[in-house]
């Protein structure tokens, strides 16, 4: 008995896990009280992609930001109050986009059946097909049952989000205290093979990196020269390609240039610094490998911290909470 006791304890964790990350988020969630809701959700993102080939990479980044502040509970879309600034208001958020598309798809869901499908569960779904609508075909699973949080906070943005300065060891403390591992960390930053980074966010690796007015030596020389064209000064916001010529495909080519030592943040070329994160990101080469691994990270990230059951509430518009 004893030799299969760390066995049970980890059934029993992965468990308990299991529980708090999803467990009661299902497939076709809502079936029976709005059947053509996944329909709908991606009829109307894939007509706005069609117009802002940019949006994919918003979409998804604005879906990772509500999951690490509060979990998948649709908190990112709520507006600030007379009385509370709440997460889209707070620095790392304020350069998110998308809103729109959002409030768009809700408005629809409305019209066909009103109160029934949440914001949290939209802003998954709208992330997923956005992507999507490259191949035509849905790249990862997408689980509903998210029901809309009530409380958005801009210090728990500014707490949760990790910053793109991080290092390897604060990105991983960031990810696990999710209940994300090394693995999902990798995968998930291929996330910026599509999109733009802005200068403000890594120039200081190349005007300024230890205080004494240098290059960060990580990064390949080449490529430090030319974003020196890009972005003027350490306050430059100027947007940059994070993935120069492909970002506006959603492929396999950031860990191609990771490995040139391109990673436009610290945060990108962190993850080489470490062996086992650096072996993942070698074999995520391989935009099949990629797309599988991703598939499974984003359905592990969308399941953090949900509200399912009677927790919460279903938001009759995603900005503000019901009355």
């Amino acid at each position: 008995m004893k030799a299969n006791l760390p066995l049970l304890v980890s059934m029993v964790v992965l468990g308990v896990l299991g529980v708090c990350q999803g467990g009661s988020l299902r497939k076709k969630y809502y079936k029976s009280a709005c059947p053509l809701a996944e329909e709908i959700v991606q009829k109307v993102t894939w007509r706005h992609v069609s117009s802002n080939p940019n949006l994919p990479a918003k979409l998804i980044r604005m879906h990772f930001h509500d999951c690490f502040v509060r979990g998948c509970d649709g908190s990112v879309l709520l507006n600030s109050t007379a009385n509370s600034t709440a997460e889209r208001d707070a620095a790392p958020n304020l350069s998110l986009a998308g809103f729109d598309v959002i409030d768009d798809i809700k408005s629809q869901l409305e019209k066909t059946c009103p109160g029934v499908v949440s914001c949290a569960d939209i802003l998954a779904l709208a992330s997923r097909d956005s992507v999507s609508f490259q191949f035509k075909k849905p790249m990862w699973e997408v689980l509903t049952g998210r029901r809309d949080g009530k409380v958005s906070l801009a210090s728990e943005a500014l707490a949760n989000i990790p910053p793109p300065v991080f290092n390897f060891s604060s990105l991983k403390q960031s990810f696990a205290s999710k209940g994300l591992t090394v693995h999902d960390l990798v995968v998930l930053s291929g996330a910026h093979t599509i999109g733009v980074g802005h200068c403000n966010g890594f120039s200081n690796r190349l005007y300024n990196f230890t205080g004494k007015g240098d290059a960060d030596p990580s990064l390949n020389s080449t490529y430090a020269a030319f974003l020196k064209t890009k972005c003027r000064s350490l306050s430059d916001t100027t947007a940059v390609e994070m993935d120069p010529q492909s970002s506006r495909n959603f492929d396999s080519n950031y860990f191609a240039i990771l490995k040139q030592n391109k990673g436009l943040f610290q945060s990108d070329a962190a993850l080489l610094t470490n062996k086992g994160a650096r072996k993942i990101a070698l074999e995520l080469q391989d935009s099949a490998d990629f797309f599988t691994e991703f598939a499974q990270s984003m359905k592990r990230m969308g399941a953090i911290g949900v509200l399912t059951g009677r927790a919460g509430e279903i938001r009759k518009k995603c900005s503000i909470v019901n009355v």
